[in-house]
């Protein structure tokens, strides 16, 4: 199979750049300075072990396609319309994104949509480079059809994925697994919001359990972190690069860039809908979907707010929806 990841940042930068070390056909397709900087120079894919500058072709639309081509989608939710539409229809979309709206969209566009949940400590903040903090695998990626089964691209997928530098398994219900990470992925606005001051732990808490009763009360079934503790066991730890460590997570990318959007929506916004859906107050997740949209539309730096002044909001609302 060839390649061809949509959106060649953090996750989908890891995700090519290893597919190419392991010999396979890969296209990575950018945007504005990154496709620049892929075009001229090449991917520099900086990791726990190595700095490589990798000559993947890479591409801005879309590129004459070949019989045996699968999508792999790496954008953020906020971008999976636009990034897709350009695409033939008869297309296989991998959906490597946080949340779980992603698939559902994709599969009123295209017939064969999988989805894959990623657990891939990677960093993109300048163009042209991606580093990826995770050894002795990159990342653990587990794949399955949408919204549930295996089959043999799923199969070829993961299996390439393992010779490619990360623990690649085809699951039959990777929807349970992509629920579990949504729960984790709450507190990716929080971080985003005060960085790493002392007291946020307690705001991701608190939008966690809202996650799980909202998700309890739908039914939706979702994977422990147990369970995610022992499928990923010592495959995949996080290691500094050149002495440094991982400065945040995706959404704290997503301020720290400056790119004036976030995934806030579709992590803690998702929360909100099911729980809106069912009649049961989210108000931290609600707080935290609107801070973190306020501050990439302003274009604020990541840290930008502190725990109190956002438990403060958080409380408030409460109150109002209560009383």
């Amino acid at each position: 199979m060839r390649y061809i990841v949509v959106g060649a940042g953090a996750v989908g930068g890891t995700i090519g750049g290893r597919l190419f070390q392991g010999g396979h056909d890969v296209v990575l397709v950018a945007r504005g300075a990154h496709y620049d900087a892929l075009g001229r120079d090449g991917l520099r894919l900086v990791t726990p072990d190595s700095a490589e500058t990798l000559d993947i072709p890479v591409a801005r639309e879309p590129v004459r396609l070949r019989d045996d081509d699968v999508l792999i989608l790496a954008v953020k939710s906020q971008d999976t319309i636009a990034a897709l539409d350009p695409w033939p229809r008869h297309l296989p979309v991998v959906c490597a994104q946080n949340g779980v709206a992603n698939e559902r969209t994709a599969l009123r566009r295209f017939e064969q949509v999988y989805g894959m949940c990623v657990w891939l400590p990677a960093s993109h903040l300048e163009p042209g480079t991606v580093t990826a903090y995770g050894a002795p695998m990159s990342g653990m990626l587990q794949v399955g059809p949408y919204p549930r089964g295996t089959d043999d691209l799923s199969e070829q997928l993961a299996a390439d994925l393992r010779k490619s530098s990360f623990a690649g398994s085809a699951v039959p219900d990777v929807m349970r697994w992509k629920y579990a990470k949504l729960l984790g992925n709450l507190g990716n606005a929080c971080e985003a919001l005060c960085g790493h001051a002392p007291g946020r732990e307690s705001i991701v808490e608190r939008a966690r359990a809202e996650g799980r009763t909202v998700l309890d009360a739908a039914g939706i079934a979702y994977a422990s972190p147990e369970e995610e503790s022992d499928r990923r066991g010592d495959q995949v730890r996080i290691q500094p690069v050149d002495g440094v460590q991982r400065s945040g997570g995706s959404s704290w990318q997503s301020l720290a860039r400056g790119s004036g959007t976030i995934e806030a929506d579709y992590l803690n916004g998702e929360i909100v809908l099911i729980g809106r859906e069912l009649g049961i107050p989210a108000p931290a997740n609600e707080v935290l979907r609107r801070e973190a949209n306020r501050s990439a539309r302003e274009q604020l730096p990541p840290g930008s707010m502190s725990p109190r002044a956002l438990t403060e909001l958080i409380d408030a609302h409460a109150a109002a929806v209560s009383g």
